[in-house]
C-alpha cells in the first residue's frame, strides 16, 4: 500500500463529522513535526485548526484543507461501512475519500517529500487545516484563523486548496476563483384571518408573490469574462398554520445570491430591499454574507504554475473555472494571496459510497510536490 493511500485510510477511519476532528490533526501534526515543521494548534470553540510551517522568510506557499466530513447518511445504504476504508475495483471508498481526506493525505505526503528533498528551500511552505469547513456557519475555522493572520501580519502569497475540483480525471479542471454567497432570511408579515373573510385579513403569500416574481426575473448583472451572471434563488418558502381555512399571518423565505465580481453584496441587498418596499410589504430581512467572490487572474504566478504542473504531469490543459459553490479559499484570498484549487474528481462528494480513484490519489502528491518545487526550490 502506498504511503498516501495508507494515510488516507487512517484519516477515513476517524469519524470526524463536522466539527469533530476526531484526532486527524494530531496524527498529521505529529508527522509534520517529525519532518521539521513548526506546529500551532489554533482551537476556537469546538473547532480544531492546525497551522504547520517549514522555512523562514521569503514568500509563503500554503496548502489548505479540512479534516471534517459531512454525515454519512443511512449507513445501511453504503456497500461498505462509511468509516471503514475499502479499496474496491481501483477506488478507495469511505466518507471523506474525495472531500477531502484524500487531498489532505496527499498534501502531507507531498510536504514531507519536498522538505526532505529541499531542506534549504526558499521561503516558507505551510499547511492550514480546519475541522469547520463542512459546518453551517464556518465561524471558528479558516474564517477566524484568517482574521488572526490579518491582525498579526501573517502573510500568505500563494494558497493551494485541495477541494475536489476534477470532472472526469485528475488535472482536467482547476478552480481559479469562486463566486460570492449572500444569503437572506426574509419574513413577510400579514394579518391572520378566516379564508371566508379575506377583507378582514392580509395574506402574506399573495402580497409577496408579485415581489417574488420580480426578484426571480431580475437581471442582476451580465457577468464578465471570468464569471457567469449573478443568480438569485429561493431555497425555502414557508407559510400557513396547517389548516386550510386560515389565512396565515406570516411568511418566511430563505434566499441566496451566488454573485460574481460584477456585483457588490451591498448593492444586491439594497436592490432586493427596494423591490420589497416598492411592493409595500411589511418585512424583516436578515442578511448573511458567507464569502466575497475572488479571482486569481491570468498571469498570476500560482495559476501559471498549477496549469503547467497539470500539463506536464497529467498530460492535459486544465479547464480554468470559477464555477461550483464556495470554499475556504474565500477567507484566504482577501489576505492578498493567489488562490487555486486542485484536487481529485468530485463526482461522489457528499454521496453514499463516496470514493476516489486510487491511481489518481497516488499521483496527487506528485502534483503538490511539483508546485512546491516550481515556487520554492532553493
Amino acid at each position: 500500500m502506498s504511503d498516501v493511500l495508507e494515510l488516507a485510510c487512517e484519516l477515513i477511519r476517524r469519524r470526524s463529522v463536522t466539527p469533530d476532528d476526531a484526532g486527524c490533526q494530531a496524527l498529521l501534526a505529529g508527522r509534520l513535526q517529525r519532518a521539521g515543521f513548526r506546529i500551532q494548534h489554533l482551537r476556537h470553540g469546538d473547532v480544531d485548526n492546525l497551522w504547520a510551517v517549514h522555512g523562514d522568510g521569503g514568500p509563503t506557499l500554503a496548502f489548505l484543507g479540512h479534516t471534517d466530513v459531512v454525515p454519512s447518511g443511512p449507513e445501511a445504504a453504503w456497500h461498505s461501512p462509511p468509516f471503514e476504508p475499502v479499496v474496491r475495483d481501483g477506488k478507495l471508498y469511505g466518507r471523506g475519500a474525495a472531500d477531502m481526506k484524500g487531498s489532505v493525505a496527499a498534501m502531507v505526503v507531498a510536504l514531507e517529500r519536498f522538505v526532505a528533498a529541499q531542506p534549504g528551500h526558499a521561503g516558507r511552505v505551510a499547511l492550514l487545516l480546519t475541522s469547520d469547513e463542512e459546518g453551517p456557519t464556518n465561524l471558528d475555522g479558516v474564517r477566524k484563523v484568517a482574521a488572526g493572520f490579518r491582525a498579526s501580519g501573517e502573510r500568505l502569497d500563494w494558497c493551494v486548496v485541495g477541494e475536489p475540483s476534477a470532472k472526469a480525471t485528475l488535472g482536467d479542471l482547476i478552480r481559479v476563483g469562486r463566486r460570492g454567497s449572500l444569503s437572506g432570511t426574509l419574513v413577510v408579515r400579514g394579518v391572520q384571518g378566516h379564508v371566508a373573510y379575506p377583507e378582514k385579513a392580509l395574506n402574506p403569500i399573495h402580497a409577496f408573490a408579485p415581489a417574488l416574481a420580480e426578484l426571480a426575473a431580475g437581471r442582476w448583472d451580465e457577468g464578465n469574462a471570468d464569471f457567469p451572471p449573478t443568480s438569485f434563488q429561493v431555497s425555502n418558502l414557508n407559510a400557513g398554520t396547517g389548516a386550510n381555512n386560515v389565512i396565515p399571518g406570516e411568511l418566511s423565505a430563505l434566499i441566496n445570491f451566488r454573485y460574481c465580481t460584477a456585483s457588490r453584496a451591498e448593492d444586491l441587498r439594497a436592490r432586493t430591499e427596494a423591490v420589497l418596499r416598492r411592493h409595500a410589504l411589511d418585512f424583516a430581512l436578515d442578511w448573511n454574507l458567507s464569502g466575497e467572490p475572488f479571482l486569481t487572474p491570468p498571469g498570476g504566478r500560482l495559476r501559471d504554475v498549477v496549469v503547467g504542473v497539470c500539463r506536464d504531469l497529467c498530460g492535459m490543459e486544465p479547464e480554468q473555472s470559477t464555477g461550483g459553490g464556495t470554499s475556504d479559499g474565500r477567507f484566504i484570498a482577501p489576505l492578498g494571496a493567489e488562490v487555486v484549487e486542485l484536487g481529485p474528481v468530485n463526482a461522489t462528494i457528499h454521496k453514499v459510497d463516496e470514493c476516489v480513484d486510487v491511481a489518481g490519489l497516488e499521483r496527487l502528491p506528485d502534483l503538490y510536490q511539483a508546485i512546491c518545487e516550481r515556487l520554492l526550490a532553493g
